[in-house]
């Protein structure tokens, strides 16, 4: 498997099917009619004028198409080996964002061969990787990508899971079950600092004086937490509620950000905008909306606007990675943050589109970070949100 390069009241929308509640419609397999577009509400979408949203609009589709004619015969999506199924994942979400379905539409089949890939990955134990882990951690392999491939894929069959029908729906179910076990397993391993307790790492521990969680990796858990929560799968309340607390323990109160990791000394390391936007993500996903917390994150995002494309903060931000979760993140904050946050986010996001419908591979790292498809799919996910299309980033 190679890595190819590969609204509101009044504003006009671009409506390719009827809107109905992602929640409210089981999928037909039959049915003809498989793209449903929520409409923003007001609130979210007036920060954009009319002629904006369209242009917006027909980035996703030009972008969509675009993914669509680099699936792989497996039913995947290119990237490297290490990064599957986690990029395949992320396509799958960027249509259902869009409004479309699995079995429906001229997607639907697509997304089905898709869904298959990322079950297909899944190893005896639960874990999804497309990769055999190496027995010692190696950067960039499996035992370094592997947990996030894990929670990433989680995530998205928990999104599909209702959508789905027979067999499919039954290897999903079982597929979901199994891996909730896995990203419990990998919570409570014995970390070394209590500062990393509830949180994840990589698959293999570094050992010495390296963090044995991140907030990169626990943030993805923690969604795969909430999505399989919300498709009715059995999830204690206690494995989110110490997964806050790490959260929690991510922000630092001087600059008013989250932080990548904790050192052992107590401190704080890699504030930036894409982890400053996981926390506060983290924190909505589990109830906790609007604390003093969240809104002194909000404003430290911005202060930090996405000015132009290409343009990270931070140690190690990555520019398609934080603005997707900034993207969620102003969201759910919505009011001045939405507005401070989103226009310019899509501004600079459309800036860099190419005719064909792609992103170019992210900023400053190339081909190292997975891909064009992975960064196209995060583009439209990072343009979709004010859709409210996917349950677990439903406000």
């Amino acid at each position: 498997m190679s890595c190819r390069s590969g609204r509101g009241d009044g504003l006009p929308v671009l409506l390719l099917g009827i809107f109905v509640s992602w929640n409210s419609v089981q999928a037909d397999e039959t049915s003809q009619s498989a793209h449903q577009v929520s409409i923003p509400s007001k609130a979210l979408a007036e920060v954009l004028p009319a002629g904006q949203w369209k242009r917006l609009e027909g980035s996703v589709d030009r972008a969509l198409a675009w993914i669509a004619s680099r699936q792989d015969a497996d039913g995947s999506f290119p990237t490297y080996p290490s990064g599957q199924p986690a990029v395949t994942s992320f396509c799958i979400l960027a249509f259902l964002s869009r409004g479309h379905q699995p079995g429906l539409g001229p997607y639907g089949q697509q997304l089905n061969r898709a869904i298959d890939f990322v079950v297909s990955c899944q190893m005896p134990d639960g874990l999804f990787s497309y990769q055999t882990p190496q027995a010692q951690h190696q950067d960039k392999q499996a035992s370094h990508t592997a947990a996030y491939n894990h929670a990433i894929a989680g995530l998205m069959l928990g999104e599909v899971y209702g959508h789905v029908t027979g067999q499919r729906a039954r290897e999903v179910k079982n597929a979901i079950g199994k891996a909730l076990q896995f990203t419990r397993n990998l919570q409570v391993r014995p970390k070394a600092n209590p500062l990393d307790t509830g949180g994840w790492r990589y698959l293999r521990f570094r050992g010495g004086d390296e963090p044995d969680s991140d907030l990169s990796v626990a943030a993805w858990h923690l969604m795969f937490l909430r999505s399989a929560r919300n498709a009715e799968f059995a999830v204690p309340q206690a494995y989110v509620d110490e997964a806050v607390e790490y959260v929690k323990r991510c922000w630092d109160p001087n600059e008013g950000g989250f932080a990548y990791t904790r050192t052992w000394n107590g401190g704080y390391n890699q504030i930036s905008r894409g982890m400053t936007g996981a926390g506060i993500l983290s924190l909505s996903l589990a109830g906790q909306h609007q604390t003093p917390m969240a809104r002194a994150a909000g404003n430290w995002l911005l202060a930090h606007p996405y000015r132009r494309f290409g343009e990270t903060t931070g140690g190690n931000d990555r520019y398609f990675y934080s603005a997707y979760y900034c993207s969620q993140a102003a969201v759910q904050l919505g009011g001045r943050y939405w507005q401070g946050i989103f226009p310019p986010l899509v501004n600079a996001m459309l800036s860099a589109q190419s005719p064909d419908g792609s992103w170019p591979v992210e900023p400053n790292y190339g081909d190292a970070v997975f891909g064009n498809v992975y960064t196209t799919a995060m583009a439209v996910l990072s343009l979709t949100p004010p859709y409210q299309l996917l349950p677990v980033y439903q406000r």
